[in-house]
């Protein structure tokens, strides 16, 4: 990390009920936490008018808080298929409205953004929650979780060096890590 370091990162936990985001801010070695909250959906009955909700929020947060880069998390792989299509247009559109104000995101599985908040990628919501409150010294548990995982996405963002599924093939894979370093590579 460098000293000089000065950046708003948005975090989003994407959802189709609730959809939870957090902002912090990172400077030098400092990082504090900027805003977290939840967009409620389910007072909507149709998926596209909750789609069209969730990127206003996303924009409306985008344009408030001038965030640098935005983190997001990934949907994960779950046995019902409508919700994870759901969940994966959710995401889409987040995504869309960081694309559409020229912000660049970056993907986090749920296990990375567990394991690089609390070191075990199997931690529950409630032991992500407690290392949070500590590490940004939030003085009372949120009512709704999915607002501490948008923090943690924009946390885990930071500590992975901005470095998560879209940029896998930079670093942290054998063909990213070739090209890095040409001279390491032994040619036959």
């Amino acid at each position: 990390m460098k000293l000089s370091e000065d950046k708003i990162i948005l975090g989003i936990d994407p959802g189709t009920v609730v959809m939870g985001y957090g902002l912090i801010h990172v400077k030098g070695k400092e990082l504090r936490m900027v805003n977290y909250g939840i967009l409620r959906l389910s007072q909507l009955k149709t998926q596209p008018d909750k789609l069209k909700l969730i990127f206003e929020c996303v924009d409306r947060l985008i344009n408030e808080y001038k965030p640098d880069e935005m983190a997001i998390e990934a949907p994960f792989f779950g046995k019902n298929v409508q919700s994870m299509l759901k969940l994966g247009r959710a995401q889409g559109v987040a995504i869309a409205a960081a694309l559409n104000r020229n912000l660049p995101i970056e993907e986090y599985s749920p296990k990375k953004i567990k394991q690089s908040i609390t070191g075990s990628g199997n931690a529950s919501k409630e032991q992500v929650a407690h290392m949070l409150m500590r590490l940004l010294d939030i003085k009372e548990m949120p009512k709704y979780l999915d607002a501490t995982d948008g923090l943690a996405a924009a946390v885990c963002h930071h500590f992975q060096g901005g470095i998560g599924e879209n940029n896998k093939s930079k670093s942290g894979s054998w063909k990213g890590f070739m090209n890095e370093n040409p001279s390491r590579v032994k040619k036959n």
